[in-house]
C-alpha cells in the first residue's frame, strides 16, 4: 500500500497534543492498522502492511516501554513493572507473526492496544474532571 503523501496537519497536530493525546493517538491507529491487516488477510502470502503495521506497533510500545524505565515515570513501582511485562509480551507476540502469521493472533495485539487507549481515555477524562 502506498504511504500518503505528507501531510502538514498531522504534524502540526503531534507538535501540539499533549502527550495523553498523542499516546491515545498512536495506539488507536496502530490497532486500525492490524485490523485492517485482519480485513485484507490472505493466507500465504507476504503482506507489507502487516509488517509496516507490525513495526509501527512496536515502535510505539518501545517508546512506551522507555518512559515506563524512566527514573521520571512517576507511575508506581509495581504498575510499571506489569506494564513492561506487557511490553515483552508485544514484542514477543509481534515476532511470533513476523515469523509465523496467523491472523488470528493479530487479535492479542489489538486488544492489548485498545485495553490500554481505553484506560489513558478514563484517566484522561478523571482528569479533566
Amino acid at each position: 500500500m502506498p504511504k500518503p503523501p505528507y501531510n502538514p496537519y498531522e504534524k502540526t497536530q503531534k507538535d501540539t497534543l499533549p502527550g495523553i493525546d498523542i499516546e491515545l493517538t498512536v495506539l488507536e491507529k496502530a490497532s486500525a492498522m492490524l485490523r485492517r491487516c485482519q480485513e485484507n488477510w490472505v493466507e500465504n502470502e507476504f503482506d507489507r502492511s502487516l509488517d509496516d503495521a507490525l513495526r509501527y506497533n512496536q515502535k510505539i510500545w518501545d517508546v512506551l516501554q522507555n518512559d515506563w524505565r524512566s527514573n521520571d515515570c512517576q507511575l508506581s513501582k509495581s504498575l510499571r513493572e506489569n506494564l513492561l511485562s506487557l511490553g515483552m509480551f508485544m514484542r514477543k507476540t509481534s515476532l511470533d507473526i513476523m515469523a509465523y502469521p496467523e491472523k488470528e493472533k493479530l487479535n492479542a495485539l489489538i486488544q492489548v492496544n485498545e485495553h490500554l487507549a481505553s484506560g489513558l481515555k478514563n484517566q484522561k477524562q478523571n482528569v479533566n474532571a
